[in-house]
């Protein structure tokens, strides 16, 4: 069944059960049809999207050479920004889910790839891959949701210290890829159960440092060594890059399940789920960003956060090939396509945060009957 958070609406008790598996099945459909259509286009894109991002970085990475003049200051931290963010979102993301594996180019492969971030590919890939995409915005489940320092729900108890998590979910935005990485190794879980010699953690403590020093090692010592005189300069440039790239992918992330519209879930939502019922809550539990071609590209096609949840494996260069046929859908069954201008989503994600820091105006709200009961589909 599928359960959504205290609701004075329930916008899924029009639907019935059969209803629900035959959203699934044209899913499906589109699915395979884009499986099946898979081919040298796609290679071609992504081949074409790596090369870029290599040459934008390693020219600015020269550029930078000559920091010290104000221009190339400028002009080489911007290229190198925009080379980190395609590198984080359009690429490594997009690799580490897989969604190019069946090319079998071991040089673009999720089992091979080791991105430009401190959180390692692996412990990335379990935390993201196996639970947030398996749990989407089930309360008490889907960690993403909130990073474990966030109160996500009216639902959750209110406790004083939510008051801070304005300045907590500030403060992750400017160090994301450091919080991304203490979540991936459940640092806050291990924190309060004082778990730290447990050696399963110790293990992925241990590859983060490492992973730590190699990023430190080359974007702070190595490249501001090479510029010489230009060292400080340089050093201030990859900060700025990188403080930018930080802060864009925390707010495309929180986009794309955190704005006014999106549906939270009950535990109860994963007991017997259907295919159907799974696609039900990625639906009603992701949101979109409207933009131009090259918005999509910078988020990592994330924009298409709805598509890319409903199909992470597809490759992101067809989630806007597909996006009407999946809006149609919503349509035909009467559920709301959360979409809107990156500004829009913004603020109405930062705004739910700021409301959710505070204590509940009121408790009136009653419990919303499961979406999918039996062959009725009524509560």
């Amino acid at each position: 069944m599928t359960v959504i958070q205290k609701k004075a609406v329930n916008p899924i008790a029009h639907l019935s059960a059969e209803d629900i598996e035959i959203i699934g099945k044209e899913l499906d459909a589109i699915r395979d049809r884009v499986l099946a259509d898979r081919g040298e286009r796609d290679a071609r894109y992504i081949r074409k999207v790596v090369k870029t991002q290599r040459t934008l970085e390693m020219s600015s990475r020269a550029v930078l050479l000559f920091s010290l003049f104000p221009p190339a200051w400028i002009v080489g931290t911007a290229g190198l920004t925009v080379a980190k963010i395609l590198e984080n979102m359009e690429i490594g993301h997009n690799v580490l889910h897989g969604q190019w594996d069946w090319m079998r180019d071991p040089k673009i492969h999720s089992t091979t790839w080791e991105w430009d971030h401190v959180s390692p590919a692996d412990q990335w890939k379990q935390s993201h891959n196996e639970l947030h995409h398996r749990y989407t915005n089930v309360v008490g489940k889907d960690n993403d949701l909130g990073y474990g320092i966030m109160r996500v729900d009216e639902d959750q108890p209110w406790h004083p210290m939510h008051l801070g998590q304005p300045l907590w979910n500030l403060l992750n935005a400017a160090f994301f890829e450091y919080g991304i990485a203490a979540y991936d190794m459940e640092l806050g879980d291990h924190l309060k159960q004082r778990n730290l010699k447990d050696p399963k953690f110790r293990a992925k403590a241990r590859a983060v440092g490492r992973k730590i020093r190699r990023q430190v090692l080359k974007d702070y010592v190595v490249h501001p060594l090479l510029s010489g005189p230009s060292f400080l300069t340089t050093l201030a440039a990859t900060f700025t890059a990188n403080l930018l790239r930080n802060v864009w992918s925390h707010s495309v992330i929180m986009c794309g399940h955190f704005p006014n519209g999106v549906e939270t879930f009950e535990k109860t939502s994963i007991e017997g789920e259907t295919r159907g019922e799974w696609y039900l809550r990625q639906m009603l539990g992701s949101a979109n960003i409207s933009g131009s071609p090259l918005l999509h590209i910078m988020t990592g096609n994330l924009s298409y956060q709805i598509e890319h949840h409903l199909f992470p494996d597809l490759p992101s260069n067809r989630y806007q090939e597909i996006a009407p046929q999946v809006r149609a859908l919503f349509d035909r069954y009467g559920l709301h396509y959360t979409t809107g201008p990156l500004p829009k989503q913004v603020a109405s994600a930062w705004w739910k945060v700021i409301r959710l820091s505070l204590p509940n105006r009121n408790d009136s709200r009653q419990p919303v009957a499961p979406a999918a009961l039996a062959s009725s589909g009524t509560a």
